[in-house]
């Protein structure tokens, strides 16, 4: 199972796939799965594969709407390859277990290890839908654009699998009936702990506006000092609700500018606040909460960059803390904001590794991630069972 994986993880290495320029790699991985399902297929109940432009979708034949669905989620995009890389990014390379080369573990280890999950499941015997799982129906979704938020990506994806967009007809015949997402795995590099918490992302732009004049006299009204002002109230901001889990928003200045010439009173200040927040607010809240304590004018770029965090009595969380996977609060944004489902973010490899240059991953990781997702997989189709019993 894991040399499986690693061949496939060596072929998405050598395509190069930046976000917004991954049809290669999903041309790939829908034909090797188009494959699969060929072969299970003539064995047992198999399963379809969906391309939703660059997002590659597998869905059991025997999908049962009366039952939950758990999706298995890893993005197949990258970042551009640093200039400092000292081997091929694109080389693929295996040295000693350790596989080098651009998204081999930012998110390639969590793709294959997934697609192992998955097929393992699906080919195994029993089960309502041939899948060796009596509770649940297992979906995947390979998503494009994670690393820049963009708009065909999951979000995309997700809109056309339950019927949202009106481009979805399509696909009409192939999404089962009934057909939807109830909860996640998210595959990002974690070292296999559970992220059971995410904080989202709201990056504001900041203006302070003035009046211009001659700095020699008494003229104008400096927007740096406005600016300044308004800023250190920033800094003292107290946001009263914390969340038990992730604590106080996090919210930090993080650039300003302003002004031409040495001589002139700058009319004009701006700057950027970074913003980390929790559970308990909503984005657009916060952004009032702050315009109504400063005179700056302030405009979010995205306000759907929220926070996520799933219920502790929730089915994910029950089966995390049977199998006693660590749990933690994520500093750092995934896939899971855009989903609007409870999930956890779990995988294979080391997120210090993460857009940097010599990108690995070893065998033995990939072999573990697999053996995780699967072990985790039947727990919550366990756990599933027993609720409805």
């Amino acid at each position: 199972m894991v040399d499986n994986a690693v061949e496939i993880l060596k072929k998405m290495i050598a395509l190069p796939s930046c976000s917004f320029e991954e049809e290669r790699v999903a041309d790939f991985l829908q034909q090797w799965l188009e494959k699969e399902a060929s072969a299970t297929g003539k064995q047992q109940n198999g399963f379809r594969v969906l391309r939703i432009k660059n997002n590659i979708a597998a869905i059991p034949d025997n999908y049962d709407a009366a039952r939950v669905t758990l999706m298995l989620n890893a993005h197949i995009d990258t970042v551009r390859p640093a200039e400092s890389y000292t081997v091929d990014p694109f080389g693929a390379m295996e040295k000693d277990g350790t596989i080098y080369g651009l998204g081999s573990n930012d998110d390639g280890g969590c793709v294959v290890s997934m697609i192992q999950t998955f097929l393992h499941h699906t080919s195994n015997s029993g089960g309502h839908n041939g899948s060796g799982l009596e509770n649940i129906n297992l979906v995947l979704l390979l998503s494009a654009e994670e690393e820049r938020s963009g708009a065909n990506g999951i979000t995309f994806a997700m809109e056309m699998l339950n019927g949202e967009n009106s481009d979805a007809c399509h696909l009409k015949r192939q999404i089962p009936e009934g057909f939807r997402i109830d909860f996640a795995i998210v595959g990002e590099p974690t070292s296999l702990k559970a992220a059971v918490a995410e904080r989202g992302l709201l990056v504001i732009d900041a203006t302070a506006y003035g009046v211009s004049g001659h700095a020699a006299r008494e003229e104008g009204v400096n927007a740096i000092y406005k600016a300044m002002a308004d800023i250190e109230t920033l800094r003292n901001f107290n946001f009263e609700k914390v969340s038990p889990i992730m604590g106080k928003v996090k919210l930090t200045v993080t650039q300003i500018n302003a002004g031409t010439v040495h001589n002139v009173v700058p009319d004009r200040c701006t700057y950027v606040i970074d913003i980390r927040p929790t559970e308990q607010y909503t984005n657009p809240e916060i952004l009032k909460l702050l315009q109504d304590a400063v005179e700056s004018e302030l405009k979010a770029r995205n306000l759907k960059n929220r926070s996520s965090a799933t219920p502790g009595d929730h089915i994910l969380m029950k089966a995390t803390e049977a199998l006693e996977i660590e749990k933690f609060v994520s500093p750092t944004t995934s896939d899971w904001m855009k989903l609007g489902i409870p999930a956890i973010k779990i995988g294979p490899g080391d997120s210090a590794r993460s857009h940097k240059a010599d990108e690995f991953i070893k065998r033995s990781e990939i072999e573990a991630g697999i053996a995780l997702y699967i072990n985790l997989v039947r727990k919550i189709d366990e756990i599933a069972g027993e609720s409805c019993s």
